[in-house]
């Protein structure tokens, strides 16, 4: 078993390093992704975005969310200087928050094919109502799809208490 990287492994990876160059819009060019060393695990990785912003599509208004992505990996991990910079792109976009959470995860999707992936966006309240988006998607013909399924099926039975977060 080799221990770090090489830089060959390395190669993929250009963000980290160099100046941050923040997007104006949404950016899914952005996320950059590397190998998994451990293919062979089921494992989980957890992000937690707490300073999500985007915009109402309707009224121009920002909307605050925590933003939390769940993902048992296959071949490829996503390299977190480039979700970050992904996440923030969405600071000047307009789209409703089911919307959002939608997108993060297919774009993550697309970029990573993992075996399991869940986004919970969780949005402060405006106009006296937070909205809790989550969205999750097991890949198909494996015991992941089931667990996809019954996540979702079982997702928010004991909800939690809820005071203005």
């Amino acid at each position: 078993m080799t221990i770090g990287r090489t830089e060959n492994e390395l190669q993929e990876i250009s963000l980290l390093g160099n100046k941050t160059q923040y997007k104006d819009d949404y950016a899914p060019e952005v996320l950059e992704s590397f190998q998994n060393k451990h293919p062979e695990n089921d494992y989980f990785v957890k992000f937690n975005c707490p300073e999500f912003t985007s915009l109402c599509p309707k009224t121009g208004q920002p909307d605050f969310a925590t933003i939390y992505i769940s993902y048992v990996p296959d071949q490829k991990l996503v390299e977190s200087k480039s979700l970050k910079l992904y996440l923030f792109s969405f600071r000047n976009h307009g789209d409703f928050h089911e919307d959002c959470v939608n997108i993060i995860m297919k774009d993550l999707i697309r970029l990573l094919d993992p075996k399991y992936i869940e986004v919970w966006g969780k949005f402060l309240p405006r106009g006296g109502l937070s909205i809790d988006p989550f969205a999750n998607y097991g890949k198909k013909g494996t015991e992941w799809e089931k667990t996809a399924y019954k996540r979702l099926h079982y997702h928010d039975m004991n909800p939690e208490f809820v005071n203005n977060r």
